[in-house]
């Protein structure tokens, strides 16, 4: 076959320059488009974003609840003098003596859905065992108010310091969250020291089992009054505010924690303390800590982040 014999090639039909320029133009779209998956926008419009998973909400009614803290939880001296008496415990408490926490907000079987890990004399670097102890039952609720023996120590230089206290917080919360990660806190307060000096050394047989040892860097020798005894009594009470401030931000950063200050500011007297030491709340005593956490713990809303954080 000679070359004038083969067939011929079938012709491309031309684009028009109008279709050429269409087909640039979608591609630049396209690219453009494809430009701004990367969170950019469009011109004139917001870009979407995926939405937040929702913060956990706090809730009013927790089915389960367990206590951590030192001797004022596990109700010292509320009963007879010198013993534990957790039944009327302001927290898991189950005696009709004391309307306790457990029993508000678990009136059908407080006994089977509160545990009490509390113990007297127990310190911040304490807490930590007694949440390992506590997240074996898996509460919706903790409880925690402790620190007042981090203060009440035999002399001031032996208190914890801020910072210490703090880390150990810190450390406590860590160790709760790895554990208990969508269980609510309530964080209590130190109770005001001063104010416990002042109400119980009205009463001249208070003063008398104070100087057994209960407290000396607070209550020793309640009738002193010179500025050295005055000084000594304003660095405790200096000292509890600086714990309660450090609890009161570090419970902040937790979106499952209320920090209670309502303890601190209370103002108690005679009628609330304990008639065995003059020291510890008394059944009256343990009713007003039940009340208090009840409110904050039902509260629908957070306080204010400041008002959270001011502490005394």
């Amino acid at each position: 076959m000679t070359t004038t014999d083969r067939p011929a090639r079938p012709r491309r039909p031309r684009r028009s320059a109008r279709a050429v320029l269409a087909s640039v133009t979608v591609s630049a779209l396209l690219t453009t488009l494809a430009a701004c998956g990367d969170g950019a926008a469009p011109h004139g419009r917001a870009a979407v974003k995926p939405s937040a998973k929702p913060a956990p909400a706090w809730r009013t009614d927790p089915a389960s609840l367990a206590a951590l803290g030192d001797s004022i939880t596990v109700g010292f001296d509320a009963c007879t003098v010198l013993s534990d008496c957790p039944e009327v415990s302001w927290s898991t408490g189950t005696s009709p003596k004391v309307k306790s926490l457990a029993r508000r907000l678990l009136p059908k079987d407080p006994a089977a859905h509160s545990w009490n890990y509390a113990r007297t004399g127990a310190l911040m670097s304490d807490l930590p065992q007694q949440i390992t102890a506590a997240a074996a039952r898996r509460p919706e609720l903790v409880t925690v108010l402790i620190g007042a023996n981090d203060a009440c120590r035999s002399d001031v230089r032996a208190m914890t310091s801020p910072a210490a206290f703090r880390a150990g917080f810190e450390r406590s919360m860590k160790t709760l969250r790895r554990a208990l990660p969508r269980a609510q806190v309530y964080v209590a307060a130190v109770p005001d020291l001063l104010r416990l000096w002042s109400e119980g050394r009205k009463n001249p047989l208070g003063k008398q089992v104070w100087k057994l040892g209960i407290c000396g860097s607070m209550l020793r020798d309640p009738d002193d009054v010179t500025k050295p005894a005055q000084d000594r009594r304003t660095l405790v009470r200096e000292r509890v505010m600086a714990y309660n401030e450090a609890l009161a931000a570090v419970c902040a950063e937790d979106r499952l924690c209320r920090f209670d200050r309502s303890v601190f500011d209370y103002r108690f007297t005679g009628q609330q303390l304990s008639t065995w030491d003059w020291f510890h709340p008394g059944l009256q005593g343990q009713q007003e800590l039940a009340e208090l956490a009840f409110r904050t713990i039902t509260r629908k809303e957070d306080p204010p982040k400041g008002e959270a954080a001011s502490a005394g």
